[in-house]
């Protein structure tokens, strides 16, 4: 029987996202179990003092939390492995390569998630679900974070252009966040892609890959996908 690891998660997560198209990529079993971070519950306390998701336990070891200390956890995980996994590695490339590598997952998971996903989430979707719900969004909030989202696009597409992948000629796991940022804002309509072309180009690519299938059949109840969410080709 193969191994069943279990992933706690947000469907419209970011960072949850990134290790399910992780663990996808390299073919590793999960199962997933949907919580609402919003809620705070004890039983996600008790796994995570923080209360932040993705939470990874993992069949017969450990319960990892936070996509930094699974995504180096898997990563040592797969080294000198042969066989079973055929994904792309996490981290290719030389100590220098790997470096940039982490700066461009710290700068998609830290300083996009701050400046633009998790204040978009907060207004468009949590706000909705909450028992104390405050109201419509934020109007300021969302036009700040929509201009803030034009200049993170326009360093993705900078990124694109100039490299065959985010961080260099390899697909890595600065890839895998970026685009489950981009995801999350694209499922709710946000991602102005007619204006940055190398980036679209490259997140038509890695949403083709077949570890992205699951991300594009998520739906949320109350908000619709546009049209293009599933289409490969936009």
């Amino acid at each position: 029987m193969p191994v069943m690891h279990t992933l706690t998660h947000f469907r419209l997560c970011p960072h949850s996202r990134s290790i399910r198209l992780l663990l996808a990529e390299l073919e590793i079993g999960f199962a997933l179990v949907e919580e609402r971070p919003w809620e705070y519950r004890p039983e996600l306390l008790a796994m995570n003092p923080a209360g932040e998701l993705p939470v990874l336990a993992l069949e017969g070891g450990p319960t990892l939390c936070g996509a930094y200390a699974i995504s180096e956890f898997v990563s040592e995980e797969m080294k000198g492995k042969q066989g079973g996994t055929h994904g792309a590695p996490l981290f290719p490339g030389s100590r220098v390569e790997r470096a940039e590598v982490r700066r461009l997952v710290d700068w998609f998971h830290g300083k996009l998630n701050r400046e633009v996903t998790r204040e978009i989430l907060e207004e468009r979707v949590y706000r909705a679900y909450r028992s104390d719900n405050p109201g419509a969004p934020d109007t300021t909030i969302l036009r700040a974070v929509r201009a803030n989202l034009r200049y993170h696009m326009s360093y993705i597409s900078y990124l694109a252009y100039d490299r065959g992948w985010i961080a260099g000629d390899d697909m890595s796991f600065a890839d895998l966040a970026a685009a489950a940022h981009l995801s999350c804002l694209d499922y709710l309509d946000e991602v102005p892609w007619d204006d940055f072309e190398p980036a679209r180009d490259w997140f038509a690519r890695i949403k083709s890959r077949p570890s992205f299938r699951q991300l594009l059949s998520d739906r949320i109840s109350g908000i619709s996908a546009p049209e293009h969410y599933a289409d490969l080709d936009f």
